[in-house]
């Protein structure tokens, strides 16, 4: 089925100040070349018959294009996002107004959370990321407005400070995840919901390779992420590589410059 898929260009994109372990302000960013890899991921969707809405970028919010962080949208019900570094806060409310303005049921959270940077959705649960920045609290007060359990997971590596950065979902009953990021706890977990998960290794983590998006046949991903492609064929998906070199100097890759809407059928 197709999906829809909101996107904010990254008009303003620059790597300014330095709240994850992937940016660095002093090696700076080219916004051309960003915008350009950017072009490339929506054509990409678009060749593959999805659907891209736009959301206005506004200056001053260099990383309003890591679109994925922006709310958590389920069945219409729009869970805004309430970020944990002042920089990026006036991103909520401009991505709750987009929805508002739009007829969509929303609600502006009391407690820390960045949207589908830490809510993955699959048919029955949401999967949500704890540890770095969404408020585990958040968990339960999105679970209460979606209507959806919501399964709490650990992170325990600052590189992997959102939950899209360290897994993906394959389809709405299967994920693909790096056990590395994760308490011992959470991966055991994540083993018991999901025996036949795809598990990708150290080095196309690095590179965010698990920062992908899947619509049950293909797998935007990395194209860096060379050894999770072959996994992913093994598995019977096909990988769209797409090149985001620029973005990942933010921390970003395909899902983050991604925020499904989900629910309009």
């Amino acid at each position: 089925m197709p999906k829809h898929f909101l996107m904010c260009r990254p008009e303003h994109f620059a790597v300014e100040y330095a709240i994850n372990p992937w940016m660095d302000p002093a090696a700076g960013a080219d916004r051309d070349v960003a915008i350009r890899q950017w072009e490339g991921l929506k054509a990409a969707y678009e060749e593959l018959g999805h659907r891209v809405s736009l959301i206005d970028p506004v200056d001053g919010l260099p990383d309003m294009v890591f679109a994925a962080n922006g709310a958590l949208v389920v069945d219409r019900r729009v869970y805004g996002a309430r970020f944990a570094f002042p920089q990026r806060g006036p991103e909520g409310p401009a991505y709750l107004r987009w929805f508002a303005e739009r007829g969509f049921d929303v609600m502006e959270p009391e407690h820390v959370n960045e949207g589908e940077g830490d809510f993955l959705t699959l048919d029955e649960v949401v999967l949500a990321g704890t540890g770095f920045r969404t408020d585990v609290a958040a968990h339960l007060e999105a679970q209460e407005f979606v209507n959806r359990p919501v399964v709490s997971l650990k992170l325990v590596d600052p590189r992997f400070y959102h939950l899209d950065t360290a897994l993906f979902p394959l389809d709405g009953r299967n994920v693909c995840y790096y056990p590395g990021a994760f308490s011992e706890g959470s991966q055991a977990l994540l083993r018991r919901m999901f025996p036949d998960a795809v598990l990708a290794g150290a080095r196309d983590a690095e590179v965010l390779g698990l920062n992908a998006v899947s619509d049950g046949t293909h797998v935007v991903i990395n194209a860096e992420a060379s050894d999770l492609q072959l996994e992913l064929k093994r598995h019977g998906y096909e990988p769209i590589p797409v090149d985001l070199s620029e973005l990942r100097k933010a921390g970003g890759g395909p899902k983050c410059c991604t925020l499904e809407i989900r629910g309009e059928e």
